[in-house]
């Protein structure tokens, strides 16, 4: 599949008709949502975990060196937390070119505290995109992710981003988590001394 997927969601039609429905974040739309939204409301979805297993060409890296972002992968009895936008039909043109490196729309059932359910969208990297990068061991990713930037800025601070934001939502993720404990180890040269220790290879997480 072309990395660019602008023409293939304005073909989809999700939602079509409707005067405003939900949008699911779990990575940059975290933290920074950069559209009009009518409300926000933290949520789940199940059966999807958040991994930094896609190219960034466009936003967080370059077409020559991309950078990793996050995407989701199917996880059977996996829960997720994002935040939830409630959003107008005209945002989904400029959401189709933020996310065109590779994400797709999809629908899924968002989850609020409160015990409501809604169907939402969510934009999602599959594997057969051809900027999927796929897992790796997390220090691997760290040092990817450390010397990664792009328009958007930074790669690290994409990372950043999203833990910290996950953070004020109380939410416990353990992939971001092993990657900003690896990410401080990079930067801060303690791998180097570990790795003089002849430790293990870190997992792929």
């Amino acid at each position: 599949m072309s990395v660019d997927t602008i023409t293939i969601n304005r073909q989809r039609g999700i939602f079509e008709g409707q005067a405003s429905f939900w949008l699911f974040g779990y990575g940059s739309l975290l933290y920074k949502a950069g559209f009009p939204y009518l409300e926000y409301r933290p949520a789940t979805i199940r059966g999807w975990s958040r991994r930094f297993w896609q190219g960034s060409h466009d936003h967080r890296g370059t077409p020559e060196a991309p950078g990793r972002v996050a995407t989701l992968v199917e996880e059977p009895g996996a829960v997720c937390t994002g935040m939830a936008y409630r959003i107008t039909p005209e945002v989904l043109e400029p959401l189709d070119v933020r996310e065109k490196n590779g994400y797709l729309r999809f629908t899924t059932t968002l989850m609020f505290a409160d015990g409501d359910t809604a169907q939402g969208l969510v934009y999602i990297a599959t594997e057969d995109n051809d900027a999927f990068l796929g897992p790796a061991p997390a220090m691997e990713m760290a040092r990817h992710i450390a010397q990664s930037s792009g328009p958007s800025g930074p790669n690290r601070d994409y990372l950043v981003g999203v833990a910290a934001a996950l953070g004020r939502l109380g939410a416990e993720d353990a992939h971001v988590a092993n990657l900003m404990q690896a990410l401080q180890e990079v930067e801060t040269g303690s791998e180097t001394r570990r790795a003089g220790r002849s430790p293990a290879r870190p997992g792929t997480v």
